[in-house]
């Protein structure tokens, strides 16, 4: 069996962190105008080289859910995208964070 010389040399441990907050949208009339508010959010929040998705309330008008995951090499740069993207979510017009989770593997 051949080896590609790899396994001499241990993996540095990488940090994984899911990030999911549950949004109101006061101003959502309607499901469009909510999925422009969302839509919005998930385009900033991509820019910074996370993995967003809508992962909940797609058919409540007025409140949604967004989830972020990303790789770290290490935990202080983790803790710096994950401040960004915190930023990102505080910052958001149209929407109010009404709760928030976070998991580190």
């Amino acid at each position: 069996m051949r080896t590609s010389g790899l396994e001499s040399h241990p993996r540095p441990p990488l940090v994984v962190t899911v990030s999911t907050w549950d949004l109101a949208i006061p101003a959502a009339d309607s499901l469009k105008r909510k999925r422009s508010v969302i839509r919005s959010l998930k385009d900033r929040l991509a820019r910074m080289n996370v993995s967003v998705v809508e992962s909940g309330l797609q058919d409540v008008r007025n409140r949604g859910r967004i989830s972020v995951a990303f790789l770290a090499a290490h935990a202080a740069q983790a803790d710096a995208i994950q401040e960004s993207v915190d930023r990102v979510m505080a910052g958001a017009r149209d929407a109010v964070v009404v709760g928030n989770s976070k998991e580190r593997l």
